[in-house]
C-alpha cells in the first residue's frame, strides 16, 4: 500500500509522532512517503532510514489563504499523480489542506491524527467556532481519526467533530519502551540514574548538585513560557535552576523576560537533538502549556523517572494522574504550579513514589508494536459505502 504521510511541519511532539510512525511499519507491505512543508533534524532522520521525503513549500503554518489554496492545488496534483492509497494527515493544517486535497484526488482511504486542537479555551469566540465549524465539515470525508490521548479523544466526540465509530485513540511512542511491559530500563530502581543526571547536567553546563526546574517545548503561545518564569519566580528560592530546551518565535521575548528577573537563574538551552539525554538533569519536570494534546516529552521524562508537574489539559491526565504519578494545575496559575513545583522539592519521598508509579502506569502502551498495530488497523481497515 502507498501512504502519504502529511504534515505542515516535521518537527516537535507531532514531527516526531509522525515519524516513528512511518518508521514502524513493515517496509514489505507499506511504502511511506512523507509530505512536509520543512523540517529540521527529522528530515534527516528520515532520510537517512531510507523513507521518502518530499518538500512542499505551500505547506505553511500561518493562515494564508493563497498558499493554503495552492497547497491543496499542487497536493491533489501529487496525490493523482502517485495515486496513493492512504493520506494520512497529521495536525490542524496539514488535516485541513491535505484532508480536502485527498478528498478531492479521489484517494481511497483518508486519515487523520488529532495531537490536539486548533480552538481552546484562550480563543475569541467567532474564531473558535469557525475552526469547530472547520474540523465538523472536515470530519464528514475523514474516514478514521486517530487521537493521541484519551482527553483529545473525548474532546472530538464531545465537540462533534467526527462519528464516534470512526475515533480511535492513540498513544504516543517513545524510544526505551520496553514491549514486553517489563518496564523502561532508562531510570533507576529509585528514580533518575545518577549517572544519567551527571552526564545531563555536564551537557547542559550545569553544576552537579544544583536544584533544577525544567522543561522542554517550543517558544510559542501554546506552552505558555512566561507562566514557566512566572511560576519560578513565585517558587522564591534563588537556588533553582530553571531550564528550557527548545527554540520559537517567542525566544527573543522570553530571553527578554528572564534577563528581568535577576533574582532567578533561567538557562534557555535553545534546540537540541538529545533531548533524552537530557531529560535526567531536572528535579521536577513542569509543563507550563495552555492546550495540548499529548506531550511525548512528558512520557519521556516519566521514563526517565522524573517526577512531573503539568497543566490539566486535554490528554496530559492519561498520564499524569493527580497524586498518583504526579501534580495536575489549571492552566494559566503559575502560582499554583509554584505551589506544586515547591510540594516535590520539599517532599522526595513523595516525589519518588509518584515517578516509580508513572513508570508503572505507562506499561508498554507507548512502545512502536502498538502505534504499527494502530496504524495498519487504520490503513486496511474496510472502506465506507460512501464518502460525502
Amino acid at each position: 500500500m502507498l501512504i502519504a504521510t502529511v504534515i505542515t511541519r516535521l518537527e516537535g511532539g507531532a514531527g516526531v509522532h509522525a515519524l516513528r510512525g512511518a518508521l514502524a511499519m513493515n517496509s514489505a507491505a507499506f511504502q511511506m512517503t512523507i509530505i512536509t512543508g520543512s523540517g529540521g533534524k527529522l528530515l534527516g532522520e528520515a532520510t537517512r532510514a531510507g523513507l521518502e521525503v518530499v518538500i512542499e513549500p505551500s505547506l505553511r503554518s500561518p493562515i494564508d489563504p493563497r498558499h493554503d489554496l495552492l497547497a491543496v492545488h499542487r497536493l491533489g496534483s501529487l496525490f493523482r499523480q502517485r495515486g496513493f492509497d492512504v493520506a494520512h494527515t497529521h495536525t490542524a493544517k496539514a488535516g485541513t489542506v491535505g484532508r480536502w486535497a485527498a478528498h478531492r484526488a479521489g484517494i481511497p482511504r483518508i486519515v487523520h491524527t488529532y495531537h490536539g486542537f486548533p480552538f481552546h479555551e484562550f480563543q475569541r469566540a467567532p474564531r473558535r467556532r469557525a475552526y469547530l465549524a472547520i474540523e465538523r465539515r472536515l470530519g464528514r470525508i475523514t474516514d478514521l481519526a486517530l487521537c493521541v490521548g484519551t482527553g483529545v479523544a473525548v474532546e472530538a466526540v464531545r465537540r462533534e467533530l467526527i462519528a464516534p465509530e470512526r475515533i480511535r485513540t492513540i498513544g504516543v511512542v517513545v524510544a526505551g519502551a520496553d514491549e514486553a511491559g517489563a518496564g523502561f530500563p532508562v531510570a533507576g530502581a529509585a528514580g533518575v540514574a545518577p549517572l544519567a543526571r551527571r552526564r545531563a547536567r555536564l551537557a547542559l553546563g550545569l553544576p552537579a548538585d544544583a536544584t533544577v526546574v525544567g522543561t522542554v517545548g517550543r517558544l510559542t503561545y501554546q506552552k505558555a513560557p512566561e507562566d514557566f518564569l512566572a511560576a519560578l519566580r513565585r517558587l522564591g528560592r534563588p537556588g533553582v535552576i530553571g531550564v528550557w530546551i527548545g527554540g520559537g518565535e517567542l525566544a527573543e521575548h522570553v530571553a527578554g523576560l528572564a534577563a528581568a528577573m535577576p533574582d532567578v537563574t533561567v538557562v534557555l538551552a535553545g534546540e537540541r537533538d538529545d533531548v533524552p539525554g537530557l531529560l535526567p538533569a531536572f528535579d521536577v519536570f513542569a509543563l507550563s502549556s495552555r492546550y495540548e494534546g499529548l506531550p511525548t516529552v512528558v512520557v519521556e521524562a516519566m521514563v526517565c523517572g522524573v517526577p512531573v508537574v503539568a497543566t490539566a489539559v486535554n490528554a496530559v491526565a492519561d498520564v499524569v494522574v493527580p497524586g498518583e504519578t504526579g501534580l495536575l494545575v489549571p492552566p494559566g496559575r503559575p502560582e499554583l504550579m509554584a505551589q506544586a513545583i515547591g510540594f516535590m522539592l520539599d517532599s522526595p519521598a513523595a516525589a519518588a513514589r509518584m515517578a516509580t508509579a508513572a513508570r508503572t502506569h505507562l506499561g508498554a502502551r507507548f512502545g512502536e508494536q502498538a502505534l504499527r498495530r494502530a496504524l495498519t488497523e487504520a490503513y486496511t481497515a474496510p472502506p465506507r459505502p460512501s464518502r460525502p
